[in-house]
């Protein structure tokens, strides 16, 4: 049997990939340069293959060397699912568990989930991570995140499954009173696409709202509006309040109080439907699923609105964000 690479060799070469510098490798690693560059020439021994080639300014991954760490991600994060395994079977939902979340759920569905976690499971320690689906998937892969709260659909890697947990309808909402003080639904085909505001390019939410609701992607050139992106919901509400348009907010959001303050107005769709989907993302080969499921149950359960409570969450947009109006 061939001689192997240990897991030490392997996060070292991984920390040079994402560094392309020795020094800060080690950094990463929190080894000294030596030692990091020991354990390498150490591996490509074991290995008998060049993975890197160096000279005192740049570092170089080979062919072989790039298909070895790709190879080597994996080989870690089956690792860790191993190391998880175990401690999860003795103490579920316990130690750190790492919580990746977008913009567009973390400040309206994770307070109350919060509460809730710190009650039931005192001793979990959940580390969250707020960032851009595509940061926290490619986190997830890596092996950094235990679990992802994302929206759905996305363009998922093989690796990775989701747990759905509900569904998150787009209303539209508007400062115009006469457009949305109506007590009817709005017809979808009645938005004009080229009014609308919708978060910048990156945003999962701006690719949701358009594939939900059967919209052109917004003209660049058609009007005003369309020269703008927000980068967040509170900035986007803000751009809707000064009138530089409309948008599409997930129910989500504006039943966490998105629209408190402002003299906006949520009106529901017909035909009745258009949402994103929320769900928890996680690695095929994760041992945390029985703990993931758990999250999965606290999070739908805490998520603010079903049944009456839609009518409901509504009725308040409208009353407290609508002002005098």
């Amino acid at each position: 049997m061939p001689a192997l690479p240990s897991l030490h060799q392997l996060r070292y070469l991984i920390a040079l990939h994402e560094e392309q510098h020795f020094g800060r490798a080690a950094e990463k690693a929190f080894v000294t340069q030596s030692t990091l560059s020991a354990s390498l020439r150490d591996l490509e021994a074991v290995l008998d293959v060049t993975l890197v080639e160096r000279d005192r300014r740049h570092v170089a991954f080979t062919p072989i060397g790039e298909a070895v760490v790709a190879r080597a991600h994996d080989l870690i994060a089956q690792a860790s699912d191993l190391a998880e395994l175990c401690a999860s079977s003795r103490n579920p939902l316990t130690g750190t568990f790492r919580l990746g979340v977008i913009p567009t759920i973390a400040p309206f569905a994770l307070p109350a989930t919060l509460s809730k976690l710190r009650t039931d499971y005192p001793k979990l320690k959940l580390i969250l991570r707020e960032d851009l689906t595509e940061v926290c998937i490619d986190r997830l892969v890596a092996s950094a995140l235990d679990a992802a709260l994302i929206a759905t659909p996305y363009d998922l890697p093989p690796a990775i499954e989701t747990l759905p947990l509900f569904d998150d309808e787009f209303l539209f909402v508007t400062a115009d009173s006469k457009l949305g003080a109506a007590s009817s639904p709005l017809p979808i085909d009645k938005i004009d696409s080229d009014s609308l505001l919708l978060l910048e390019d990156g945003h999962c939410l701006r690719d949701h709202a358009i594939a939900a609701c059967s919209l052109k992607e917004p003209s660049r050139n058609a009007s005003a509006a369309n020269s703008l992106a927000a980068t967040s919901l509170i900035t986007l509400t803000h751009m809707v309040q000064g009138g530089l348009g409309n948008t599409l907010l997930p129910e989500l959001a504006i039943a966490g109080g998105v629209l408190s303050g402002t003299s906006l107005y949520a009106r529901r769709f017909t035909p009745r439907g258009p949402a994103r989907t929320i769900a928890l993302a996680y690695r095929k080969t994760s041992a945390r699923k029985h703990e993931i499921a758990e999250l999965g149950r606290i999070f739908s359960a805490s998520k603010g609105f079903t049944g009456a409570t839609r009518a409901k969450t509504v009725r308040k947009a409208r009353t407290v964000a609508g002002g005098s109006r």
